[in-house]
C-alpha cells in the first residue's frame, strides 16, 4: 500500500514500515546510551576519576540535549525534519567516535557534549518523521511503532553494554554506535523531505529557551549532589524562572515563537504534559533503585538482574501497540489515563516486596509498569501532536521527549531523597528495604493520587478521539 502522509509537499515512500525502521534505527542512538552506565566503572579507572567527577559524563550529555530539544524540533519544522535528523546523525557519529578516542577527561567531556548536540538534532525530529510516513488516520500507529523501537533499544542497551565492555573495554560502548549512526544516515536519504516553507526563526527566543531549560535541568541535577550547597540549586531554579519569564514575553512579540506559551493555559494540554513528566519521574525508581534490590536483597546475578529489569521494556513493547488500538476506540485521554494508572499500580506494590517475595511477582509488576508507560507514551504523544498544527510536528515531538527527560532528571533527585528519608537511621539491608518501600509507595501512591486529583480539573481528561 502506498503511503499517504500528514505533511503536505512530501514525496511518498512506498514502504512506510521500512521508513519507520530507518527512523527507529537513528532514534535508537539515544536509548542505547544506557550502555554507558555499565561502562562507568571502567571509565572511572581509565581517567583516574573520583566517583563525583564521573557523574559529569551523564550530566553534560543530558544538559545539552535536554536544553536544545525544543529548539531543534523547531529547526526541523522550519528547514525540514529529514535535514535536521541527518545533521544530528552525522554529529552523533563524530561525537561517539570522539568519546571513544578522547585522550583525556576534559576532551572526553567536550566530545560528550557534542554527542548531546547530535542527539538533540536527530531525536527531536524522529516523531515528526515517523508520522510523516503514514496517513493522518494512522498517526497513532506510527507513534506506536516509534515507541516500540525506543523500548527495544532501551532493553538491549544494558546487555549490549555489558558484553562490549567485557570483550573490548569501555570505548566499545561508543564505537558501536558509530556504524549505527552512519547506517541510519545512509538510509535516511530514502525518507520523505518537505518542500521549503520559509518562516522566520526566533534566534533570541531560542537562546532564552535553551538557557531556561539548561538552567532548570542543572538545578535538578545539582540538588541531588550532597557536596553542592542547597542555595545553588535554588538560585539556579529561580534563574530558570526568570529566563522563562523573558521567553514568555519574547514569544508574545514575535509571529513565530519556538513554542507558544499560551498552549499551557489550556488544562486539556497542560495536564497530560505534567502527567507524563510525573509518570516518568515515578517510573525512574525502577532503574534507580530496583537493581540494588535485585542484587542485594534477592541475590540475583548481574546478568539475571538485567534480564528482570528488561521486563519493564518488554511491557512497553506490549503497551505501545495496545495504546494505538485503544486510542481508536476510547480516545487519547482515557488511554493516557489508563497508562498512568498502570504505572502507579505497578510501582505501589513493589514497595512491599522483600527477600521472601517470589521473583515472578516482581516480574509481573515490572511488566505492568512497562505496559503503562507504553500506553501513556503513545497516547500522550498523540495528544501533543494533535494539539499543535501540522507544521509544528517537530516541536510537538520534541516536547513529548522533553517532558520525559524532565521527569527522569527530577526523579533522580526526588527518589534519592525519598529513599534516604525512608531509611532514616537504619543501615544495611534493613535500611535499604525501609527506604525502598518508602520511595516506591510515595512514587506509585503519589502518582495515583495526582491522577485522581487531575480528574477534577475541567476538561483535562475529557474523552476525545485522535485527530
Amino acid at each position: 500500500m502506498a503511503a499517504h502522509h500528514g505533511v503536505p509537499g512530501q514525496a511518498p515512500l512506498t514502504r512506510p514500515a521500512f521508513g519507520l525502521a530507518i527512523v527507529g534505527l537513528g532514534a535508537s542512538l539515544a536509548p542505547l546510551d544506557i550502555a554507558v552506565n555499565v561502562a562507568l566503572p571502567d571509565i572511572t579507572r581509565h581517567f583516574r576519576l573520583v566517583l563525583g567527577d564521573v557523574q559529569w559524563l551523564v550530566i553534560c550529555y543530558v544538559l545539552v540535549y535536554g536544553s536544545l530539544m525544543l529548539v531543534c524540533g523547531k529547526l526541523g519544522d522550519l528547514f525540514g525534519h529529514r535535514l535536521i535528523f541527518r545533521t544530528g546523525l552525522a554529529i552523533s557519529a563524530i561525537g561517539c567516535a570522539a568519546c571513544a578516542a578522547a585522550p583525556d577527561w576534559p576532551l572526553f567531556l567536550w566530545a560528550r557534549a557534542s554527542q548531546g548536540i547530535g542527539t538533540a538534532l536527530a531525536l527531536s525530529c524522529t516523531p515528526a518523521l515517523a508520522t510523516s510516513l503514514y496517513p493522518e488516520s494512522a498517526r497513532t500507529r506510527a507513534l506506536a511503532g516509534f515507541a516500540s523501537s525506543m523500548a527495544i533499544a532501551s532493553a538491549v542497551g544494558p546487555f549490549l553494554g555489558g558484553a562490549l565492555v567485557e570483550l573490548w573495554g569501555w570505548p566499545a560502548v561508543y564505537w558501536v554506535r558509530v556504524p549505527i549512526a552512519l547506517a541510519a544516515l545512509a538510509l535516511s536519504g530514502l525518507l520523505p523531505a518537505p518542500k521549503p516553507n520559509p518562516r522566520p526563526f526566533d534566534a533570541l527566543g531560542a537562546v532564552l529557551l535553551a538557557l531556561c531549560m539548561s538552567t532548570l535541568l542543572l538545578s535538578l541535577v545539582l540538588s541531588q549532589r550532597r557536596e553542592v550547597p542547597g542555595l545553588w540549586p535554588a538560585a539556579l531554579f529561580v534563574a530558570a524562572l526568570v529566563l522563562l519569564f523573558f521567553y514568555v514575553r519574547r514569544a508574545g512579540q514575535v509571529p513565530e515563537p519556538i513554542i507558544r506559551p499560551g498552549l499551557f493555559a489550556d488544562p486539556a494540554f497542560a495536564v497530560p504534559n505534567a502527567m507524563n513528566a510525573l509518570a516518568n519521574l515515578a517510573g525512574f525508581s525502577i532503574l534507580l533503585l530496583t537493581p540494588y534490590y535485585l542484587v542485594n536483597v534477592l541475590k540475583l546475578s548481574a546478568l539475571m538482574s538485567g534480564l528482570v529489569l528488561a521486563l519493564a521494556y518488554a511491557g512497553s513493547l506490549t503497551g505501545a501497540p495496545l495504546s494505538a488500538w485503544l486510542v481508536r476506540r476510547i480516545g487519547q485521554r482515557p488511554t493516557a489515563f489508563v497508562g498512568v494508572a498502570f504505572v502507579g499500580l505497578g510501582l505501589l506494590p513493589l514497595g512491599f516486596t522483600d527477600a521472601a517475595t517470589p521473583l515472578v511477582v516482581v516480574a509481573v509488576l515490572l511488566i505492568l509498569e512497562g505496559i503503562g508507560q507504553g500506553l501513556l507514551t503513545v497516547a500522550y504523544t498523540d495528544i501533543v501532536t494533535a494539539t499543535l498544527a501540522q507544521r509544528d510536528r517537530g516541536v510537538a515531538g520534541s516536547l513529548a521527549l522533553l517532558t520525559r527527560t524532565l521527569g527522569i532528571v527530577s526523579g533522580a533527585s526526588v527518589l534519592t531523597a525519598l529513599q534516604a528519608h525512608g531509611a532514616g537511621e537504619l543501615t544495611g539491608i534493613e535500611g535499604f528495604l525501609a527506604g525502598y518501600r518508602f520511595a516506591f509507595v510515595a512514587a506509585g501512591g503519589g502518582l495515583l493520587a495526582v491522577l485522581a486529583l487531575s480528574r477534577l480539573v475541567p476538561g483535562a481528561w475529557a474523552a476525545r478521539t485522535n485527530g
